[in-house]
Protein backbone atom coordinates (compact mmCIF):
# COMPACT_ATOMS: atom_id res chain seq x y z
CA UNK A 1 0.00 0.00 0.00
CA UNK A 2 0.96 3.47 -1.21
CA UNK A 3 1.21 5.88 1.87
CA UNK A 4 1.67 10.09 1.32
CA UNK A 5 5.33 11.18 0.87
CA UNK A 6 5.07 13.29 4.18
CA UNK A 7 5.83 9.87 5.63
CA UNK A 8 9.31 10.03 4.33
CA UNK A 9 12.95 9.70 6.58
CA UNK A 10 13.96 12.91 5.61
CA UNK A 11 13.59 15.96 7.88
CA UNK A 12 14.59 19.41 6.71
CA UNK A 13 16.59 21.12 9.50
CA UNK A 14 14.61 23.84 11.43
CA UNK A 15 16.94 26.67 10.48
CA UNK A 16 18.87 27.34 7.21
CA UNK A 17 21.77 25.74 6.99
CA UNK A 18 25.74 26.59 4.97
CA UNK A 19 26.12 24.42 2.25
CA UNK A 20 28.99 23.43 4.11
CA UNK A 21 27.09 21.84 7.07
CA UNK A 22 24.78 20.42 4.95
CA UNK A 23 26.95 18.80 3.10
CA UNK A 24 28.71 17.40 6.75
CA UNK A 25 25.56 16.51 7.98
CA UNK A 26 24.49 14.49 4.69
CA UNK A 27 28.13 12.71 4.91
CA UNK A 28 28.19 11.58 8.36
CA UNK A 29 24.82 10.45 7.83
CA UNK A 30 25.22 7.67 4.51
CA UNK A 31 26.91 4.54 4.97
CA UNK A 32 28.90 5.06 1.62
CA UNK A 33 30.28 8.39 2.06
CA UNK A 34 34.16 6.89 1.76
CA UNK A 35 33.17 5.73 -1.91
CA UNK A 36 32.24 9.33 -3.18
CA UNK A 37 35.92 10.25 -5.46
CA UNK A 38 37.57 13.25 -3.76
CA UNK A 39 37.44 15.29 -6.62
CA UNK A 40 33.28 15.44 -5.84
CA UNK A 41 33.87 16.56 -2.29
CA UNK A 42 36.52 19.36 -3.01
CA UNK A 43 34.28 20.60 -5.50
CA UNK A 44 31.76 20.94 -3.21
CA UNK A 45 34.25 22.97 -0.76
CA UNK A 46 33.63 26.39 -2.13
CA UNK A 47 29.71 25.56 -2.52
CA UNK A 48 27.59 29.15 -2.65
CA UNK A 49 24.78 27.78 -2.42
CA UNK A 50 22.09 24.62 -1.61
CA UNK A 51 18.75 22.90 -2.16
CA UNK A 52 17.63 19.66 -1.19
CA UNK A 53 13.85 17.99 -2.50
CA UNK A 54 12.28 14.53 -2.45
CA UNK A 55 12.23 13.11 -5.69
CA UNK A 56 10.59 9.66 -5.33
CA UNK A 57 9.02 7.59 -2.37
CA UNK A 58 7.92 4.08 -2.60
CA UNK A 59 6.15 2.06 0.75
CA UNK A 60 5.18 -1.35 0.93
CA UNK A 61 4.92 -3.75 2.97
CA UNK A 62 6.48 -2.00 6.01
CA UNK A 63 9.20 -1.32 3.78
CA UNK A 64 10.12 1.74 2.67
CA UNK A 65 12.05 3.65 -0.08
CA UNK A 66 13.10 7.23 -0.44
CA UNK A 67 15.21 8.87 -2.87
CA UNK A 68 16.37 12.70 -2.29
CA UNK A 69 17.91 14.85 -4.66
CA UNK A 70 20.80 17.73 -3.27
CA UNK A 71 21.99 20.23 -5.23
CA UNK A 72 25.01 22.80 -5.13
CA UNK A 73 25.60 26.28 -6.50
CA UNK A 74 29.81 25.85 -7.30
CA UNK A 75 31.61 29.57 -7.22
CA UNK A 76 31.83 29.08 -11.35
CA UNK A 77 28.15 28.82 -11.63
CA UNK A 78 27.82 25.28 -12.24
CA UNK A 79 25.62 22.93 -9.76
CA UNK A 80 26.65 19.42 -8.65
CA UNK A 81 23.98 16.86 -7.50
CA UNK A 82 24.34 14.20 -4.99
CA UNK A 83 21.91 11.63 -4.78
CA UNK A 84 20.36 10.31 -1.66
CA UNK A 85 18.71 6.76 -1.22
CA UNK A 86 16.84 6.39 1.76
CA UNK A 87 15.33 2.32 2.89
CA UNK A 88 14.90 0.01 5.59
CA UNK A 89 15.77 -3.93 5.32
CA UNK A 90 12.96 -5.25 7.08
CA UNK A 91 9.30 -3.77 8.46
CA UNK A 92 10.48 -1.80 11.56
CA UNK A 93 14.05 -1.78 11.04
CA UNK A 94 16.00 2.05 11.39
CA UNK A 95 16.31 3.66 7.75
CA UNK A 96 19.78 3.48 6.37
CA UNK A 97 21.15 6.39 4.37
CA UNK A 98 23.29 5.67 0.83
CA UNK A 99 24.91 8.42 -1.35
CA UNK A 100 25.57 8.67 -5.32
CA UNK A 101 27.28 10.66 -7.62
CA UNK A 102 24.75 9.89 -10.87
CA UNK A 103 21.03 8.72 -11.39
CA UNK A 104 22.59 5.51 -12.74
CA UNK A 105 24.58 4.55 -10.00
CA UNK A 106 21.23 5.36 -7.52
CA UNK A 107 19.10 2.66 -9.71
CA UNK A 108 21.46 0.11 -9.66
CA UNK A 109 21.56 0.53 -6.04
CA UNK A 110 17.82 0.69 -5.91
CA UNK A 111 17.58 -2.66 -8.05
CA UNK A 112 18.76 -4.50 -4.95
CA UNK A 113 16.12 -3.76 -2.45
CA UNK A 114 13.58 -6.25 -1.31
CA UNK A 115 10.84 -4.14 -2.46
CA UNK A 116 7.49 -5.92 -4.44
CA UNK A 117 7.87 -5.29 -8.32
CA UNK A 118 4.46 -4.99 -8.73
CA UNK A 119 4.36 -1.72 -6.75
CA UNK A 120 4.94 1.64 -8.65
CA UNK A 121 7.16 4.14 -7.55
CA UNK A 122 5.60 7.44 -6.18
CA UNK A 123 7.57 10.33 -8.36
CA UNK A 124 7.16 13.46 -7.46
CA UNK A 125 7.51 16.43 -10.61
CA UNK A 126 10.45 18.29 -8.88
CA UNK A 127 11.93 21.81 -10.16
CA UNK A 128 15.58 22.65 -8.17
CA UNK A 129 15.83 26.29 -6.94
CA UNK A 130 18.38 27.38 -5.40
CA UNK A 131 18.56 29.26 -3.05
CA UNK A 132 19.48 33.32 -4.16
CA UNK A 133 23.10 33.76 -4.01
CA UNK A 134 25.29 36.40 -5.17
CA UNK A 135 27.10 35.82 -8.39
CA UNK A 136 30.59 36.13 -7.77
CA UNK A 137 32.58 39.18 -9.28
CA UNK A 138 35.16 36.61 -10.87
CA UNK A 139 35.64 33.57 -12.22
CA UNK A 140 37.91 32.01 -10.30
CA UNK A 141 40.69 28.98 -10.79
CA UNK A 142 40.66 26.56 -7.94
CA UNK A 143 44.11 26.54 -6.92
CA UNK A 144 46.86 26.56 -3.82
CA UNK A 145 45.05 30.23 -2.90
CA UNK A 146 45.43 29.91 0.48
CA UNK A 147 49.31 29.95 0.23
CA UNK A 148 49.83 31.89 -2.93
CA UNK A 149 47.82 34.77 -0.53
CA UNK A 150 50.71 33.98 2.12
CA UNK A 151 53.49 34.55 -0.54
CA UNK A 152 52.00 37.79 -1.55
CA UNK A 153 51.83 39.00 1.84
CA UNK A 154 55.12 37.52 2.85
CA UNK A 155 56.76 40.04 -0.01
CA UNK A 156 54.72 43.35 0.92
CA UNK A 157 57.52 45.85 2.33
CA UNK A 158 55.10 48.63 3.20
CA UNK A 159 54.19 49.23 7.03
CA UNK A 160 50.92 49.10 6.70
CA UNK A 161 50.12 46.09 4.66
CA UNK A 162 47.28 43.91 5.46
CA UNK A 163 47.35 42.63 8.78
CA UNK A 164 46.58 39.23 11.20
CA UNK A 165 42.94 39.95 10.29
CA UNK A 166 42.95 39.66 6.89
CA UNK A 167 45.73 37.05 6.82
CA UNK A 168 43.29 34.92 9.01
CA UNK A 169 40.51 34.98 6.16
CA UNK A 170 42.32 34.86 3.29
CA UNK A 171 43.61 30.92 4.87
CA UNK A 172 40.50 29.62 4.05
CA UNK A 173 40.41 30.94 -0.10
CA UNK A 174 40.05 27.67 -1.94
CA UNK A 175 40.59 29.46 -5.41
CA UNK A 176 41.24 33.04 -6.61
CA UNK A 177 42.09 35.24 -9.96
CA UNK A 178 44.91 37.65 -10.55
CA UNK A 179 44.45 40.92 -13.26
CA UNK A 180 46.20 43.76 -13.66
CA UNK A 181 44.94 47.15 -13.53
CA UNK A 182 45.59 50.12 -15.82
CA UNK A 183 46.26 54.05 -14.89
CA UNK A 184 49.45 54.90 -12.78
CA UNK A 185 50.49 58.38 -11.69
CA UNK A 186 53.35 60.77 -14.32
CA UNK A 187 56.57 59.43 -14.27
CA UNK A 188 57.93 62.96 -13.59
CA UNK A 189 60.52 62.71 -16.10
CA UNK A 190 61.97 59.77 -14.52
CA UNK A 191 61.95 57.38 -17.15
CA UNK A 192 63.17 54.06 -15.07
CA UNK A 193 60.27 54.92 -12.94
CA UNK A 194 57.30 52.46 -13.33
CA UNK A 195 54.14 51.25 -11.81
CA UNK A 196 52.10 48.17 -12.19
CA UNK A 197 48.86 47.41 -10.33
CA UNK A 198 47.21 44.08 -9.63
CA UNK A 199 44.35 42.88 -8.10
CA UNK A 200 44.20 39.48 -6.24
CA UNK A 201 41.04 38.52 -5.66
CA UNK A 202 39.88 35.06 -3.43
CA UNK A 203 37.31 33.16 -3.27
CA UNK A 204 36.91 32.26 0.47
CA UNK A 205 35.20 29.21 1.93
CA UNK A 206 31.88 30.58 3.07
CA UNK A 207 31.34 31.75 -0.42
CA UNK A 208 32.42 35.15 0.74
CA UNK A 209 35.47 36.81 -1.97
CA UNK A 210 38.18 39.44 -0.79
CA UNK A 211 40.52 41.73 -2.80
CA UNK A 212 44.02 42.43 -2.14
CA UNK A 213 46.05 45.19 -4.22
CA UNK A 214 49.60 45.29 -5.19
CA UNK A 215 51.97 47.99 -6.23
CA UNK A 216 54.85 46.82 -8.06
CA UNK A 217 57.10 50.03 -8.71
CA UNK A 218 60.97 51.24 -8.78
CA UNK A 219 60.10 54.75 -6.89
CA UNK A 220 62.68 53.45 -4.45
CA UNK A 221 66.18 55.12 -4.19
CA UNK A 222 68.33 52.61 -6.24
CA UNK A 223 65.48 52.05 -8.83
CA UNK A 224 64.83 48.52 -7.42
CA UNK A 225 61.82 47.03 -8.12
CA UNK A 226 59.33 46.92 -4.43
CA UNK A 227 55.90 45.32 -3.70
CA UNK A 228 53.68 46.62 -1.67
CA UNK A 229 49.84 45.34 -0.85
CA UNK A 230 46.80 47.31 0.49
CA UNK A 231 43.39 46.15 1.24
CA UNK A 232 41.65 48.24 -1.03
CA UNK A 233 42.36 50.14 -4.48
CA UNK A 234 41.96 53.30 -3.54
CA UNK A 235 44.36 52.68 -0.96
CA UNK A 236 46.72 51.17 -3.69
CA UNK A 237 46.22 53.96 -5.67
CA UNK A 238 47.43 56.82 -3.22
CA UNK A 239 50.23 55.08 -2.04
CA UNK A 240 51.54 54.95 -6.38
CA UNK A 241 50.56 59.09 -6.31
CA UNK A 242 53.08 59.34 -3.00
CA UNK A 243 55.37 57.23 -4.38
CA UNK A 244 55.58 59.32 -7.55
CA UNK A 245 55.67 62.30 -5.64
CA UNK A 246 59.07 61.41 -3.83
CA UNK A 247 60.96 61.05 -6.53
CA UNK A 248 60.10 64.20 -8.51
Amino acid sequence: MSVPYETAAYEPPDSPESPEEHLARLLGRTLNSFELPDETVQRLDCALAHDSSLHSAHHSAGLHRETYRHTWLLADGSALTLWELVHNTAPGAEPQHEVYVDEEELRTATARLPLPPDTPDFELPVTVQLSPAPAPRHVYVPDDSADHARRLLRRAENVDRPGTETAALLATACAHRITQAFGRPSRAGRSRLTFSLYEHAFLLGDGAELSLWEVEHTATPDGRHMCEVYVSEDAAREAMERRAAQVS
